[in-house]
């Protein structure tokens, strides 16, 4: 039975939703914030007290002094950039001692990944999938092919053996299917034995101390990264990352039970974007993408990346179908102020002759909007603190949002920084 107050926080569109600020925001009221999956291929800008901070695998959370951060057992770490960002966020002012702990199941990308990651997607040519290069789908793949090295073998005395017989074979793919020079071993063991004596103070068992949180019924929120189409199974494949995006991936990914997850907030951005290829049925047309602001102002280039996002009317189509995979029970809509000059706004509910959402990437890619026309608000939203105070054609936008995805909006985000928010929810229980 469900004993601690729990929020999980998804991304219903195609990751870049802007979980960053909801978990940012969620985190001044849980004690624990957990990263289920995915790696560095995620990114979340925040924006806290003027000063801005980039993360990939440290939960956002840990910028408030009171919390406790995990990286769970199915992240995948790879601990050059990971200790790159600790060292940053502690050159920032970010205290991180016996605040960040990293599960020992966690599995370790390393070099030969990421050149598998760069030489298959060329290989690919034209059929790339468009990923960010950073090994993270190779490494899943050695993962599930039970040939992965994970962070408890990183810290142990087999290290060095294991690595050899791993690299052995790795050199042999490297140089067969791509004709690429072999890695030296020495040089990984040396930087690798590097990383083991600056992570092992991380190491712990994250799974048995979130149990225990849960059991003395304190706050926990669940961090998750990418976005559900971007789901390794119900994603829209191949175009998608190597992991479980979904709320029953915090579950599996930090060896938690399903009772543990409270409520789940599905995060959504009151348009659509989306990074790499792939399909994107609401996609603006060029003229369309004049009436927005440019990239840089409306902030849609990656975190990570450092790529322009690719944008489209709101797909409710699309979001109802992320909100029956993951059972989210509110949304938290963000960005509503890049819509602010735009004259007239769409929404798509649904798809010419489909009745359930499309599998394949075919029957996707030539999917017809059905489209409802609203007019815009032409006036700011940033400075609106209180959901009365918006314009009537922005609450009856959020309105529509509302009845076509049949959940409630619980936050409304007009604007990059913590104060920029409208709550019309309590996402975690008061007395616990």
């Amino acid at each position: 039975m469900k004993k601690g107050s729990s929020v999980a926080v998804i991304g219903t569109q195609f990751g870049d939703e802007g979980k960053g600020k909801v978990v940012d925001l969620f985190s001044s009221s849980a004690k624990h914030i957990a990263r289920a999956q995915g790696g560095n291929n995620a990114g979340h800008t925040i924006i806290a007290q003027g000063k801005e901070y980039k993360f990939h695998l440290i939960p956002s959370g840990i910028l408030y002094p009171s919390t406790k951060c995990y990286i769970g057992g199915s992240v995948v770490v790879d601990p050059q950039a990971l200790l790159t960002e600790m060292k940053t966020l502690q050159a920032q002012g970010v205290s991180l001692d016996r605040r960040l702990f990293l599960s020992s199941y966690a599995h370790l990308v390393f070099p030969y990944h990421k050149i598998l990651d760069r030489l298959s997607e060329e290989k690919k040519g034209r059929s790339s999938i468009g990923t960010t290069g950073k090994g993270i789908g190779p490494c899943y793949v050695d993962k599930v092919n039970r040939s992965g090295i994970r962070i408890a073998d990183l810290i142990s005395s087999s290290f060095s053996d294991l690595l050899h017989d791993v690299l052995s074979r790795k050199n042999e793919e490297i140089k067969a299917l791509y004709g690429h020079p072999p890695l030296e071993y020495s040089e990984i063991l040396k930087d690798y034995l590097g990383y083991a004596k600056e992570l092992v103070e991380l190491a712990a068992p994250v799974e048995e101390m979130l149990y225990e949180a849960n059991e003395r019924r304190e706050n926990i929120l669940f961090e998750g990264a990418q976005g559900t189409f971007l789901d390794i199974t119900f994603g829209t494949y191949p175009f998608v990352t190597s992991s479980c995006t979904l709320s029953g991936g915090v579950c599996s990914g930090l060896g938690l039970g399903p009772s543990h997850v409270g409520k789940v907030v599905g995060v959504t951005k009151a348009y659509m974007t989306r990074v790499g290829h792939g399909p994107l049925p609401t996609e603006l047309s060029s003229s369309e993408l004049a009436l927005f602001p440019d990239h840089t102002t409306s902030r849609e280039i990656g975190t990570t990346t450092g790529r322009k996002r690719r944008l489209g009317w709101f797909d409710a189509f699309l979001v109802r179908h992320a909100i029956r995979l993951n059972g989210v029970d509110t949304l938290a809509v963000m960005k509503l102020d890049i819509l602010d000059d735009v004259d007239e706004i769409l929404i798509c509910t649904g798809y010419k002759h489909v009745s359930s959402f499309p599998t394949t990437i075919k029957e996707l890619s030539s999917a017809v909007p059905i489209y409802e026309r609203h007019p815009g608000w032409k006036s700011s939203t940033k400075d609106v603190k209180l959901y009365h105070d918006l314009p009537a054609q922005a609450k009856a936008y959020l309105r529509r949002i509302e009845e076509l995805c049949k959940v409630p909006i619980g936050l409304i985000s007009v604007g990059p920084e913590r104060e920029k928010t409208i709550w019309l929810d309590r996402f975690f229980e008061e007395s616990l």
